[in-house]
C-alpha cells in the first residue's frame, strides 16, 4: 500500500522538523528515509487566539515546518518537510509539555480518572528544489484521539515522573 508513495518520496529529501524520538520511530517503522533538522520555532502562540485546539496544533506544526524550510538547502533536489505538534486538552484547557516536575505532577493529577482529547497536527511543506520566490505547497491535517485515564495514585504519578518520561510529552504522558 505504501510502496508507490515510498517510491515517489525517494526523489525528494524528506526532512523531519523535530528531534522527537517517537516521531522518528514512526517514520522509520513505515520505511521512510529522512533527515532530522529540529525546528527552532518558539512555541509561544497565544492559545486564546484559536477557537479550537486543532487550529492551534496546525499553526504550531506549520510554523515549525516553515522555520526549517527557511534554513534548508534548496539547490540539490526537492524537499518535503514534516512539522508536527501534539497537545492534550482537558476541559477546554490545552496542556503542552510540562515546565518542570511539579507541573508534570499537576497535569497527571488533573488527568487522573478523566476523559480528555489529544490533538496532533501535521504540516507538510513541499519545495520544488529551485531557488526563487515561488511559495512552497503546504498540506495540513490533524487527528483527534479521545483518551480515558484510570485513577492514578500520587505514588504512581511520582514514580512515573522519577523516570523522566513525562518531561518531553504533551500532557506529561506518551
Amino acid at each position: 500500500m505504501l510502496e508507490p508513495l515510498l517510491e515517489a518520496l525517494s526523489s525528494q529529501r524528506l526532512i523531519l522538523a523535530s528531534a522527537s524520538p517517537r516521531r522518528c520511530e514512526i517514520l522509520r517503522k513505515i520505511g521512510l528515509k529522512f533527515d532530522v533538522i529540529p525546528s527552532t520555532f518558539e512555541e509561544t502562540l497565544d492559545k486564546s487566539a484559536f477557537k479550537h485546539p486543532y487550529e492551534y496544533v496546525l499553526e504550531n506544526s506549520k510554523q515549525k515546518a516553515l522555520e526549517v524550510a527557511g534554513r534548508v538547502d534548496k539547490s540539490d533536489k526537492a524537499n518535503l518537510i514534516i512539522g508536527a505538534d501534539t497537545v492534550v486538552v482537558l476541559n477546554e484547557t490545552i496542556l503542552e509539555k510540562p515546565k518542570d516536575k511539579h507541573n508534570a505532577f499537576s497535569m497527571l493529577k488533573s488527568l487522573s480518572g478523566k476523559d480528555h482529547a489529544v490533538f496532533s497536527g501535521v504540516t507538510l511543506v513541499q519545495s520544488d528544489g529551485t531557488e526563487g520566490t515561488k511559495d512552497p505547497a503546504i498540506t495540513q491535517f490533524y487527528e483527534e484521539t479521545l483518551v480515558s485515564f484510570g485513577d492514578l495514585t500520587d505514588n504512581v504519578i511520582h514514580a512515573y515522573i522519577a523516570t523522566g518520561e513525562p518531561m518531553d510529552k504533551a500532557g506529561s504522558y506518551p
